[in-house]
């Protein structure tokens, strides 16, 4: 039986997974928080914004990027703590961000506010580039979640919650996308946080059933982790899976999560993370 053990408690809704030099750095939606923690469970509060979703990437620099969802903007921190604006989005309600080698920044958004009881639309992805320009390349995906660029800086991989499946799209010189296809099936699978390891297989996290997912290309099942907790996002700090997760109680209710529930949670797998070329 595989251990999972808990590296922090006493959370809010956490999400966002990221590992960057030995340690990684995850948001409290709830409290406006985005920490960096270490293996062995010491944490600080790296940034502030009262934002819900708050996702976070790093640049290829080791600038850390946040989503200010209800400002309408990407958030760079400076060395120094400090937060400037690194693009203006031009409109609220941004989730999940994805960053290439390039510093190209890929942002994604619901076509809907599904907390406030809006009639569905579909959601779309935008590239924030390099040089500052903000660009819609992408549309039609149900609800987009998390993403993922490959090492090689050739595809973006975006988790479509609502029709089960891990969308890929090949990403060009200019940071466009093109060659849409579905990159995996997954069945009854509703994926959020994703990440990918060093064979080129995703980990998805799955808040219904309360699990992480390990699947190839075409979605193959090639491992799972167990959480007892709806799992929302993954990261892979070497062959250390972390697991934000958190009691679900639903996205129409006015604490999604249980208070105090959310944890960053750990375990091994065999296969380490993807390192960007």
């Amino acid at each position: 039986m595989r251990e999972l053990r808990t590296v922090l408690g006493g959370r809010g809704l956490v999400e966002s997974p990221r590992w960057h030099g030995g340690r990684v750095y995850f948001s409290d939606w709830s409290a406006g928080e985005v920490l960096a923690a270490d293996p062995a469970g010491g944490a600080e509060v790296v940034a502030r914004v009262r934002s819900l979703p708050l996702c976070t990437a790093f640049l290829p620099d080791g600038g850390l990027l946040i989503a200010d969802s209800a400002g309408g903007r990407l958030l760079r921190r400076e060395d120094d703590g400090t937060l400037t604006v690194h693009a203006d989005l031009g409109r609220a309600g941004w989730n999940d961000i994805a960053v290439d080698g390039r510093g190209n920044a890929y942002v994604n958004r619901a076509g809907f506010d599904p907390m406030g009881g809006e009639e569905f639309k579909p959601g779309s992805v935008v590239l924030a580039a390099a040089g500052g320009a903000v660009r819609e390349v992408a549309g039609d995906i149900a609800f987009p979640n998390g993403m993922a660029v490959t090492p090689d800086g050739a595809t973006l991989i975006v988790a479509d919650s609502y029709r089960g499946e891990l969308v890929a799209f090949g990403i060009g010189a200019d940071g466009e996308l093109s060659g849409r296809r579905v990159w995996a099936d997954l069945g009854d699978g509703t994926p959020d946080g994703i990440c990918l390891d060093a064979e080129g297989a995703v980990w998805y996290a799955d808040v219904p059933h309360e699990r992480c997912v390990r699947v190839a290309e075409g979605g193959e099942v090639l491992d799972a982790v167990e959480t007892g907790l709806g799992a929302f996002a993954c990261a892979l700090g070497g062959t250390t899976l972390f697991v934000t997760a958190a009691e679900w109680q639903g996205m129409t209710e006015p604490e999604p999560v249980r208070p105090g529930s959310g944890r960053l949670l750990a375990t091994e797998v065999e296969v380490p993370g993807a390192d960007r070329g």
